[in-house]
């Protein structure tokens, strides 16, 4: 952002607004630490404000501080559309197209509130009056650190805010292994130490709050897995039967795409789970080096995200959708074996 756009909304927060937080839609743990975080951020400066999430997120991440308070579009719609319609400013975080709130596209999309944007993913779109859109950055949750800096208001930044912000950052990253994790990032996190966050607590609830039949559906997943050594490949498949088996819970398959990398040799990952009540099958990518995910999901795959990390879907059969996967790695083959 520039200094004169902080400048504005600085003044717009000066006084007391009505303001409506957005994560996307199935948000994971830097979609709702980032809200979270500036929703503790602005309570405390006297807005009236509220996050609204367009559907439910997973158990791991409903012990964050004011969870309690967040509304879920599916199950308060009419509150929820009464606050949008009302709402001076909109943030729209860890995301940068309307589309990504699903149902609450048409509804963003006719509100009259000043839209902000914060977010990290690759070619936003051009919806809000304040950008802060920056690729380079880990997560949004850092995003939301650096936007309460530039707004002057470091010292304001709570334990809540700050274990909001931490549990974003550390799921965005895979705990802090990921390539846009910087010395920056390490510095955030020693000053949200300083002021008082359980890093150990905040790891335990995120990670090992594990049920047995996430861990026996994880099983499945890596007996699932198949390897292309040839194209530098991994990819794992888990189909509605294998989920419905073990009673699949949302936020249960997070991070399983993640075992695929961490193969020697290996430099691009997927996971393909079929979902049949959306009709859909929900694809992540990830990848090492100079091999572009968010490319390669935009152009076949209807998705996007960044370069090493990318989602996307299909709506064909799991069977049909990881038959193209396959044949697309035979295009790719230059850049896979590079």
């Amino acid at each position: 952002m520039t200094t004169t756009e902080i400048a504005e909304l600085k003044e717009l927060l000066s006084t007391p607004k009505n303001v409506v937080i957005v994560p996307h839609k199935n948000p994971d743990g830097d979609a709702m630490g980032s809200t979270l975080a500036l929703w503790h951020y602005l309570i405390q400066n006297k807005h009236k404000a509220v996050v609204i999430a367009p559907n439910d997120y997973p158990l791991f991440l409903k012990w964050l501080p004011g969870e309690s308070e967040v509304l879920n579009f599916e199950t308060h719609n009419t509150q929820a559309i009464s606050l949008i319609s009302e709402a001076d400013l909109i943030f729209t975080l860890d995301f940068n197209a309307l589309h990504r709130t699903d149902t609450m596209e048409p509804i963003l999309n006719q509100a009259n509130g000043i839209k902000v944007m914060i977010d990290h993913h690759q070619q936003p779109d051009n919806y809000a009056t304040y950008m802060y859109s920056d690729v380079n950055m880990c997560s949004t949750s850092e995003m939301v650190y650096h936007f309460i800096e530039q707004l002057g208001d470091l010292e304001t930044i709570t334990p809540e805010i700050g274990t909001a912000i931490y549990t974003g950052i550390m799921t965005d990253t895979a705990s802090f292994r990921f390539p846009l994790t910087t010395s920056t990032t390490h510095r955030v996190v020693a000053h949200l130490m300083d002021i008082g966050i359980n890093h150990f607590q905040i790891h335990n609830q995120v990670y090992d709050n594990n049920s047995y039949e996430k861990l026996q559906l994880l099983g499945c997943a890596l007996s699932n897995l198949k390897l292309n050594t040839n194209l530098k490949t991994a990819y794992i498949s888990l189909s509605s039967t294998e989920l419905d088996k073990h009673d699949f819970k949302k936020g249960d398959t997070e991070g399983i795409v993640n075992y695929g990398l961490s193969i020697k040799g290996v430099k691009l990952a997927a996971i393909f789970i079929e979902h049949k009540i959306d009709g859909i099958i929900k694809i992540s990518f990830r990848s090492k080096g100079e091999f572009d995910v968010n490319q390669f999901a935009r152009t076949h795959f209807n998705g996007g995200g960044h370069k090493n990390a990318a989602g996307g879907r299909s709506e064909s059969s799991l069977k049909n959708t990881i038959s193209k996967f396959e044949a697309l790695l035979i295009k790719y083959k230059t850049e896979l074996r590079s």
